[in-house]
């Protein structure tokens, strides 16, 4: 127990000591990071009197007000309430930290072999619920707040969202470190410490706008800056053949220019276990801050032109790659990462192993997607140049070490870099690539005799009027293993986009369907339906989702659907809350709501979603007097700030919702919003209020998904084509339980492969053209007719996503959605079953798949505090 704070006397004027905390919350008013509190302690409210504490709140209360003083140097009577949420986060994070010392411990005394999983995203979300549940801390806090009457929203609503990631790959990432945690597997992450993260997407005339998402302007009291454990990394330059002293010819690199990578560690606790792991974020640092020679010359520009120039590598997730400039900062970016990452995982394995043949006994390295697939040249250029092994040795260490896993289908998202902008940046990396690339397409040759085109396509390089560099073909053949995280995807992988790699390689290639964490998607983001499910089943589906199946008699249960209900009418109410406070239309917490959230593209086919809104408002115009099934349609995306057809989308969807709003036909039974910034705290309030989840993609698009889980986790219903996961969601939670339409992946290749004629689709389909000339003729653009022409003409003459092809089964998939929305007690009988058979969809399941089939590490359970196992270590 820390020891009591000795307070000062104080004038009668000043809070009594038994009110120190509450001062701060009376007094200040919340803060935007535009606009810093003001100090308090000027003019005061009179204070309630302090309930008296247990000596565990009491004990925990010491700890904040110690935080006050002696983190954030704030006086009790003139704290903010920023200094109180800072204080109160880096009380909860001391708990974290005594676990994160015994893991440690632990895992020094074991030397077990290590998961390093390398991501360029991660979507964590707010830490203070979360941490404060995980430390089971939840009564003690939230007792200690009631005895000042404060509610923990109140500094919840302060705690910020890590901007360090884009869409379901950073959080697929963040729920994969969670459930590693969880399940006591070793496991470091490795990323970068975006400053400005994506971006803040504010809308103006209904047109996306991007605005710096400044996270760290307050700090982040969740992370430990360690400037003293920097890692020096290398751009530009030229390599230099020599031989060493045994006659071995060798290669040396020599940079031109150098940046220093500065690492802040985030602890990653487990749920129900003493182990907690660290996901580590590298920042770039100039080596030389300032020249102080310019400045004295009066060069004021130049003098930090070094520290610009490095620092931008960690500004901005994803800059713009539609400039050369762009290209080459995101190629320098991942580089950046993985270089400082590879660094500090041989610093840690030496921490207690000398023998490099130990390596891939002790190290399982998890490259998420294409971004750190330049990781493979460069272990290769550390362990051939700077240890001296021989290549042969070197390229077994390595591709036993790697893993790989492919999220993309999209030909764009497996990347390939410029040979030129490779050879300048890069040129140690590209010779070891044309190494690899050499030893591959020898190791086929006799099969090119039967097969030309071979090694064309198995090679690294396409050829071209630009040689490109093939990161997925870098990928496949320095890993032991590739996965794809569906089931269909998988198989595409094999089939199609990596034939053949999967001819040639078959055991290469694995399956790891995703899963998302129920502790944040359910515990924490619906406490209502957890508080349900916990009074009916107990909580033990916390740490095995399977145990959801004890729902299912209970959709039998008439009073158990009635409070299901309850719950989601809240939950839709508070949905409703949220959108009106931010100046959005009233909406009817009976209504369905039908919401779409996720990443802005074409192939996800909101533009399908926006037809079919335009096509009920037209239903009414036509007859205002049609019985239509009340509904609220609630979107959510962020488009990639150069991707011109997307951001036309969303300006679309915005132009619908205010025309269908304001009509007084529809009166209100028509409702759209676009929520401004999705993130991962929106997705929390909006999860649990959805009615039906919008999976409508293109059949053999999307990877896996894993907003389709968080829905169904929440009892919402899908409707969806047979893409990604939704394949298995239908297969798991029951087909009367799922609303399908839309061709299937075979069926969508046979169309395209005889030739689509999206037009014939046009002029037989009455509704399909009064709503696409609708678009076309000005009725949402204030009589615009060139507005939202390059929509249609994308349609008419192109639909590379088959919308038109899948219109007609989408409506009347829809209309059916709208039958059984008409019988609450059918409905709630199916959002049941559809929450208590998500079991499968847990990212415990998927890590524990990977644990078995890829990485071979097993669990390390820490001691908990006063087990004699667990010895002090000495430093």
């Amino acid at each position: 127990m820390v020891p009591p704070i000795q307070r000062p006397q104080e004038a009668t004027t000043m809070p009594t000591p038994e009110s120190t905390l509450t001062a701060p919350l009376d007094t200040c008013r919340q803060h935007s990071p535009q606009e810093p509190a003001p100090r308090a302690g000027i003019e005061r409210r009179p204070m309630p009197k302090r309930k008296r504490l247990d000596p565990e709140a009491r004990a925990f209360e010491q700890l904040v007000i110690r935080h006050l003083y002696y983190t954030r140097g704030s006086p009790l009577q003139s704290a903010s309430r920023q200094d109180v949420y800072t204080a109160l986060a880096h009380a909860v994070r001391d708990h974290l930290v005594d676990r994160w010392r015994r893991t440690t411990e632990a895992h020094y005394r074991a030397n077990p072999k290590f998961v390093y999983y390398l991501s360029a995203e991660y979507l964590p979300g707010k830490q203070l619920p979360q941490n404060i549940l995980y430390t089971g801390l939840e009564e003690t806090v939230q007792r200690t707040l009631d005895a000042y009457g404060r509610k923990m929203e109140d500094l919840i609503e302060l705690d910020v969202e890590p901007g360090l990631g884009n869409g379901g790959l950073g959080r697929l990432a963040a729920c994969f470190l969670e459930s590693l945690a969880t399940l006591d597997i070793p496991a470091v992450g490795y990323g970068i410490r975006y400053e400005f993260g994506i971006f803040k997407q504010t809308f103006q005339d209904g047109w996306q706008v991007e605005q710096p998402d400044a996270w760290t302007a307050f700090g982040f009291p969740w992370e430990f800056g360690q400037p003293d454990d920097m890692a020096e990394v290398g751009f530009y330059g030229h390599t230099e053949p020599y031989h060493d002293a045994s006659g071995q010819f060798r290669v040396r690199w020599v940079p031109a220019n150098k940046v220093r990578g500065e690492p802040c560690t985030v602890l990653v606790p487990g749920y129900g276990t003493e182990t907690v792991n660290i996901l580590r974020l590298w920042r770039a640092r100039a080596t030389q801050e300032f020249d102080f020679r310019c400045f004295d010359q009066g060069d004021y520009e130049r003098a930090v032109e070094g520290k610009i120039h490095s620092e931008n590598l960690s500004k901005v997730l994803y800059p713009n790659d539609a400039t050369p400039q762009g290209r080459e900062l995101r190629l320098k970016q991942q580089y950046f990462f993985v270089a400082c990452s590879l660094k500090d995982i041989i610093r840690r394995f030496h921490l207690r192993n000398r023998d490099w043949s130990q390596f891939p006994e002790k190290v399982a390295i998890q490259l998420n997607d294409t971004h750190p697939v330049i990781a493979i040249p460069e272990l290769m250029r550390l362990l051939v140049d700077e240890q001296e092994l021989e290549w042969e040795r070197a390229w077994d260490l390595t591709t036993r070490t790697f893993g790989y896993t492919c999220h993309t289908l999209l030909p764009e998202a497996l990347e390939q870099w410029p040979v030129p902008l490779f050879e300048r940046l890069l040129p140690r990396h590209l010779e070891i690539i044309y190494e690899i690339n050499r030893r591959l397409l020898a190791s086929f040759a006799d099969r090119a005799t039967a097969d030309p085109g071979l090694p064309a396509r198995l090679s690294l390089i396409e050829e071209g009027a630009v040689k490109q560099v093939r990161m997925a073909h870098l990928a496949v053949t320095g890993c032991h293993a590739v996965n794809g995280v569906a089931e269909l995807q998988s198989r595409l992988l094999r089939e199609h986009t990596l034939r053949d790699f999967a001819a040639l390689c078959p055991e290469k290639f694995q399956n790891k369907t995703n899963g998302v964490t129920p502790r944040r998607f359910l515990r924490l983001a619906n406490p209502r339906l957890a508080d349900l499910i916990r009074a009916r089943i107990g909580d033990d589906w916390l740490r095995d989702l399977d145990q959801l199946r004890k729902l299912e008699p209970l959709a039998a249960d008439a009073e158990f659907r009635r409070a299901w209900l309850e719950v989601k009418r809240t939950n839709k109410a508070g949905l409703a809350e949220l959108v009106a406070a931010q100046g959005g239309p009233r909406l009817d917490p009976e209504s369905l709501f039908d919401v779409m959230v996720k990443r802005l593209h074409e192939y996800k086919r909101q533009l399908l979603k926006a037809l079919h809104i335009v096509t009920l408002h037209l239903r009414i115009k036509a007859n205002p007097t049609v019985a239509v099934q009340p509904r609220t349609f609630v979107f959510g995306a962020k488009a990639a700030p150069g991707y011109a057809m997307a951001k036309l989308i969303i300006k679309l969807i915005n132009n619908v919702a205010e025309v269908v709003n304001r009509d007084p036909d529809v009166n209100g039974r028509l409702r759209v919003v676009f929520l401004p910034n999705f993130n991962v705290s929106l997705g929390e309030r909006i999860y649990p209020a959805a009615d039906l989840s919008e999976q409508i993609s293109l059949a053999g698009k999307e990877a896996s998904g894993t907003g389709n889980m968080k829905f169904a986790l929440n009892g919402a219903l899908t409707v969806g084509t047979l893409d990604g996961a939704n394949i298995e969601i239908r297969q798991h939670v029951g087909e009367d339980n799922f609303f399908l339409f839309g061709l299937d992946a075979d069926a969508v290749l046979e169309l395209k492969s005889r030739g689509y004629r999206p037009g014939d689709y046009y002029h037989g389909n009455y509704e399909l053209r009064r709503a696409l000339d609708a678009l076309a003729d000005g009725t949402f653009s204030d009589g615009d007719t060139a507005l939202f022409r390059p929509l249609v003409d994308s349609l008419l003459h192109h639909d590379e996503y088959l919308l038109l092809a899948d219109y007609s089964s989408y409506l009347d998939c829809q209309d059916q959605v709208a039958q059984i929305y008409a019988d609450r007690d059918t409905w709630a009988c199916r959002s049941i079953l559809n929450t208590a058979r998500c079991g499968f969809f847990s990212s415990d399941r998927t890590i524990r798949e990977y644990c078995g089939q890829i990485w071979k590490v097993q669990p390390l359970p820490v001691p908990k505090p006063g087990d004699p196992g667990l010895a002090e270590i000495s430093v």
